[in-house]
This record gives C-alpha cells, structure tokens and sequence, in this order.
C-alpha cells in the first residue's frame, strides 16, 4: 500500500508504450533464426494533440547498437513498426523509445496559426527557441539564420515562418531530431538461432529398410547404416536438408508388437523402433542390426558430405527389457497389483512400452537425459526430434533444452506434439526450436487459411512450423483418397506455407492405403521391414520425387520462401482455391531485387476449378492498376496480372500454380 513517505511508482511511462511485440504470451525470450525478417511493433500514444514519434532499439549479442525509426501505421491506430533482419546468432536485447516530437507539433501549429493569423509572435518565438537548439545541438549556421529570420519583426508572419523551408533545416532535423519526453519500454530478449532452426526441409526413413531382405525361411536380413548410407544422395538430390532416422536402439521382446500393431509377433518381426531396450542396452546404444558406432558416425558424415544434416530420434520412454526399469525402477509408475504402468492413451495401449515418471528422482532423470543427449552430440548430432514431449512435465524440457544450449548453441529440438493448442505452445515457449502442427488435418480452404495466418502470425514469436505431410502414424483421409493430385496439393502448400516441411518416406510412392479403422499405413513400417524400390518407380513415372525435387529448388531459389512472418492471404471466389502469397522487399536480399511468390491451389482432388482471384497489391509490393507478369514454375507458362486474375486449375492436370512475379509488363 502506498505511503506519504513511500509514494507507489506508476507502471506507465510519460508517453506510454503498449503491446510491444514480437513477444511470447509468458515472457520467455522470442524466437529468430539467422537471416530472418521481422516487424517489430508498439502501440505509442499521448494526451493532447501533440506529434510523437518512436524508435527500435536493437542490442546484438557483440555489444553492438541500431536504432530504427519506427514507422505509424493506419491511421487511428497508434501503431508503429519497424521491420528489421537479424543477421546475429545470440541473444538480442530490444526496446522501443517514445518522445514528443517537438519540431513537427511546433511546426504543425505554426502553419495552421500563421495562416488564421492567431497568437502568430509567440508561435514564431517558440520556433526561433527550438531552432536555437537545434543550432546548439549540431553547430548549425543554417538553423541560426533561420531563427534570427523568425525573430524578424520587419517580416510579414508567412515571410518569417518561411525561413523554416529550407531544405538544410529538414535534413538537420531529421538528422537531429527535437524531441522531449524519452520514455523506454520494457527490455525485450530475442534469441536468434542459426538458420536451420527455422529454416529446412525434412526426410524420415528407416535405416533398417533400407537394404532390408527376406530369405526364403521367412527371416529378415536387416538394413544397416550401411546401406541406409547408399539411400542419402538420392534424398539429397531431391533438395532436403535434413534426414531423419526413427529410434536407432535396441529394441525390446516382452509385449514385441507384430504386424500392424498386433500382439502377437512371429519368430522374425523386428518390433516398434520406439520400444527402446534389450539386453544390449539402452538410449545410449546402437541395435546390433544396424551396425558399429563407427558405422552410426560414417552415416552422419555421408550425409553431411550430400549436404544435410541427420536428426535422432529422442523418445523419453522404455521396453520393459531397457535397463532403467532394473537399475532406476523408481522412474516408472507401479499400479496396486505390482505390474509397471505401460504407456497409454485411451483406449489404446501401448503394451510394449514403460512411460518415465519424473516426481520420485527428476535430478536423476535429468542427469540420465543429459547424459544421453551428450553421448549422440560426439557423435556430430545437431537435431533431436522428441517423442511425445508432451507427456513429461514442461519444467523437464524447459531445464534440459537450456542446458544443452548452454553447451551446443546450435543444438536443435523438435516437438512431436499433437495435443491441446496450449500444451504445444508452452513447448514452444519453453525452448523447443520447431512443432509439429496440426497442418496434416487442415485441408479446406477456410482451415489452410486460418491456420497458416495463425502460425505466420499469431504464434510467429514462438512457436515454428515443420510442415510434416505424413508421418509413419498419420495418413489422412485426404491422402488416402486424394490420389496424386492429393499428394501434390499437400506437399505444395507444406513446402511455400512455411520455412520448414518434411514427409516420410512413401509419400513419393503415393503410399495411401490405411489399416481398417486407422489413420496409419497398412503393413506399417513401425512393426515391420518396408524395403522400397525408389528408382524403379521414378523410372516408370510413378514417383512424386521429381515434383518434391521441384519444390526443394523452388524453395532455395527464393528467399521469400524462407521467411515464416511474410505470408499474406488473398481472396478467391471458388470455395475450393487457396491463394497466399510470400513477399520479401529487396532490402533483404543480397542482389537487391524483391522477391514475390504467389501460390494458387486448388484444395479438391477430384475436380477442375475456375474462379477470379483478388489480389491485394500492396502485399505483394506492387503498385495498383499496374499490371505485372507471373511465371507458374510448374508448367513454365506466363501471364499479364493484375488485381483481379481468372484462374483454371485441374486436379488431374497440374492442381496448384507456383508463381513467380517477374515484374511490370514492359
């Protein structure tokens, strides 16, 4: 309680500044990535009628300061922005400076009073007081002249007034602004990571199909990181940046799953790569099947020769064969009649695996994990996509992400979260560098652009999308009927939605049968081997490969593309045509130029779509009523655009334009 001696500060400064952003909703730092292009914003207002003004302070993690004017936005709406690219790995400190801009209200009074012939020597003497400071500030002779001319009593008002038109007192003024009032906000922390935190494309496949025969007793001979190995240039040529590899660790035998989940497993079925333990050890150890430890390291370097990068599985939960269950039994749950708790999401069961509990031992546990996390970080790993982190408590993942950045900055974690919205952007929050998202189940139009304005906008500041079209657990009801056009829909809207996309292998062999009453693969590849033959069905033109590879380069060929905040949807009639585009200004990009794609999708598989597409052009950098011309990547045609465009898309022919605006029509 405020005393007479102990007065209660006020939170708001003079000229207050409200609603900063990018923030996140419970005051962790903000996420960036290397390279990436952001609008910093603040609400900046005051009493009165005076004229006002706002700068970003920007700190780089080197000590180094940049301030940005900002910029008002919409009339009414006491926004300004700044739009700044990071170019910095670190931790970036922000905060956005209000003031009174002395000049401009002087000056805004001055030429309405002057012209009314109301309180004109005062005014004229509040000028010639402001240019004396001016002329203090910055040595002026300019700003000296111009106020002894406002002083000049032998000059007609507008003849005096006149003398602040002078080009050299704008460009002092702007170069030394006449402002009062300083109000700082709160200091805000941006962590900038390295590029492929925001930026990627994702492969999945199992080394252990890779290579994989049967012999004729109906036994299996594994895949290896060997021949895994064989598989990764073509995975590079396709344009992915990432190769990602289910649990690579012995598996267990009690409750083994067989073939599409049953419980009953023959003499030869290799079981979930997510039971992890056996005899041979734990999260720390290689499946003999697989191969050496030097094998695991000579597979992380080819695929570092081809270009990419490997992410490891991290799944935080146990076969009831794993270690831990003998060495730590304190870190699992045991029911009334003795047994261990297995993993479960009702009604499903997961018989062949123990979930950790973290309430009886959490230092042990977090020791363990770091442990672990250490061991595959010797090994060249980066990149960690979690299992189910939303089954352990938020403060464990918090604690651990932090604490192996403190040690490896470039570290990546991805969240394989399909849950509640709050539970997936409290991982984000916490640390989690990239989410899964609910991409896969947002099919109309309404849902693509709904969601895709949610993740390039409302959750930017946290939370990044890795657009998975498949997972060996989801194919959905749109992929299994969708047929090609389907296949390329989903893959075009993942690849230009956001920075990040990835898919399972399969998809390229349009692998769309489910098990009956399931959102999975039939035969599925978690129970058992899967052997493909890649290029045997590119050869037959029954491959989506060279469409994906066209998308990869598609991506690396334009920047836009690589920016999650800059996506921006259009409006077309057809209630089944999708239109967003990505706009960078040339001030981002290197040669100079801007950078504009517009994407164009026809959402139903099984039809053609004729509509008008609205543009707005202001979006798209462009000036109105000027038309420009667009190449579709696709097909290589060009047309003349402009605000309002007709559209033919066949699902059965090419169901999605990838434009490029090449510029004005000439």
């Amino acid at each position: 309680m405020a005393t007479a001696d102990r007065p209660r500060r006020p939170k708001i400064g003079r000229i207050p500044i409200t609603q900063l952003a990018p923030t996140t909703p419970n005051g962790f730092p903000g996420k960036a990535f290397d390279g990436e292009v952001i609008t910093f914003g603040a609400t900046v207002f005051r009493e009165g009628h005076g004229v006002i003004g706002a700068d970003l302070v920007l700190e780089r993690p080197d000590g180094g300061t940049r301030t940005v004017p900002m910029l008002l936005g919409a009339p009414g709406t006491d926004r300004y922005e700044a739009t700044v690219q990071v170019d910095h790995v670190g931790v970036w400190t922000w905060h956005v400076e209000s003031f009174s801009d002395d000049w401009a209200t002087w000056l805004h009074a001055a030429r309405l009073k002057i012209a009314a012939g109301v309180d004109t020597e005062a005014t004229l003497l509040d000028g010639a007081v402001l240019l004396d400071r001016l002329a203090a500030e910055t040595d002026s002779s300019a700003a000296v002249r111009a106020a002894e001319q406002l002083r000049d009593t032998d000059l007609e008002p507008t003849e005096r007034l006149a003398a602040v038109d002078d080009p050299r007192i704008t460009g002092e003024v702007e170069d030394s602004p006449l402002t009062s009032l300083r109000t700082h906000s709160p200091t805000q922390l941006l962590d900038v990571e390295r590029q492929r935190a925001g930026v990627g494309a994702w492969y999945e496949f199992f080394p252990r199909s890779e290579g994989a025969k049967k012999n004729p007793d109906g036994s299996w001979r594994s895949g290896d990181f060997r021949t895994a190995a064989r598989r990764l240039p073509a995975v590079a040529r396709m344009g992915f940046d990432v190769v990602y590899v289910p649990p690579i660790h012995p598996i267990g035998t009690t409750a083994r799953k067989g073939p599409n989940n049953t419980l009953t497993p023959g003499p030869h079925d290799p079981g979930s790569p997510w039971a992890i333990g056996g005899p041979e050890g734990g999260h720390d150890a290689i499946h003999p099947d697989l191969g050496s430890e030097d094998d695991f390291r000579d597979f992380v370097e080819t695929a570092k020769n081809s270009g990419m990068e490997v992410a490891l599985d991290f799944a935080l939960q146990c076969s009831p064969d794993h270690p831990w269950v003998q060495q730590h039994p304190e870190w699992f749950t045991v029911r009334a009649d003795g047994s261990i708790a297995t993993a479960e999401n009702p009604p499903k069961r997961y018989q062949d695996i123990y979930p950790v509990q973290f309430d009886s031992d959490p230092e042990g546990i977090v020791a363990e994990v770091l442990r672990v996390l250490e061991h595959w970080i010797a090994f060249g790993i980066r990149i960690f996509r979690v299992d189910n982190p939303h089954t352990k408590p938020l403060w464990f993942w918090e604690r651990v992400i932090r604490e192996v950045r403190d040690q490896h900055p470039d570290t990546v974690f991805l969240a394989e979260a399909f849950t509640r919205p709050a539970m997936m952007r409290a991982l984000a929050e916490a640390g989690f560098q990239q989410s899964y998202t609910y991409f896969t189940w947002r099919n109309t139009k309404e849902e693509i652009e709904e969601y895709f304005t949610e993740l390039s906008h409302e959750t930017s500041a946290y939370l990044r999308p890795n657009l998975f079209v498949n997972t060996p657990d989801i194919l959905t009801e749109y992929l299994q009927f969708g047929g090609r056009a389907g296949y390329k829909v989903r893959a075009a809207l993942a690849a230009t939605g956001a920075p990040t996309w990835g898919m399972y292998a399969g998809y390229e062999l349009f692998e769309d049968v489910a098990r009956p009453g399931s959102e999975e693969n039939i035969d599925n590849e978690k129970y058992e081997y899967k052997p493909r033959d890649f290029a045997l069905a590119e050869a037959e033109g029954a491959s989506l490969a060279p469409y994906v590879t066209m998308l990869n380069r598609f991506r690396q060929a334009h920047p836009a593309l690589r920016q999650l905040r800059n996506l921006h949807v259009h409006d077309a009639e057809d209630p089944a045509i999708v239109v967003y585009s990505k706009h960078l200004p040339g001030e981002f990009i290197r040669s100079g130029r801007a950078d504009t794609v517009i994407v164009v999708a026809n959402v139903d598989p099984h039809s053609a779509r004729e509509t008008t597409v609205h543009l707005d052009l202001a979006a798209l950098g462009l000036p109105n009523e000027q038309p420009f011309v667009v190449r579709d990547v696709v097909t290589g045609q060009r047309w003349e655009w402009g605000s309002s465009n007709y559209v033919r898309l066949d699902a059965f022919q090419e169901p999605v334009h990838l434009l490029v605006v090449e510029g004005p029509v000439r």
